[in-house]
């Protein structure tokens, strides 16, 4: 059979969702997070992920970076691969953030266990 006129065809309507943006590893954070109480929102150059209403980590590209207590930024900085959080290069770093090394990222207990310091040190802050 042929058609004619786009008149004589069916109409299909396909609904259009919009395309929600999540970093790479954005499953792994929520899975490292999963038994805190966080929530994730879309920021302008990556995802923050907040314990009550306080950042303590940013997603951008394939980086994690994490909000931490200086001492722990201090140990964490150390680290093989670790570095200052500066999503936008034509802006200052992140202040208190480290990006956590791929070694760290590929190890989830390790990771999981620098989440739990970043999300604590964040909810100590609320308190203050």
């Amino acid at each position: 059979m042929v058609f004619g006129p786009a008149k004589d065809r069916p109409a299909v309507f396909i609904e259009r969702k919009p395309m929600i943006y999540r970093p790479l590893r954005y499953e792994q954070m929520m899975r490292a997070a999963e038994h805190l109480d966080v929530r994730a929102r879309r920021m302008s150059t990556g995802m923050g992920v907040f314990t009550g209403e306080k950042m303590f980590a940013f997603l951008y590209g394939e980086e994690i970076g994490l909000k931490l207590s200086p001492e722990d930024l201090s140990e964490a900085m150390k680290l093989p691969g670790a570095g200052p959080v500066q999503p936008d290069p034509s802006a200052e770093p992140m202040r208190e953030y480290v990006k956590l090394p791929k070694e760290v990222l590929d190890n989830f207990d390790q990771f999981r266990a620098w989440v739990e310091k970043s999300a604590n040190y964040a909810r100590r802050r609320m308190s203050h």
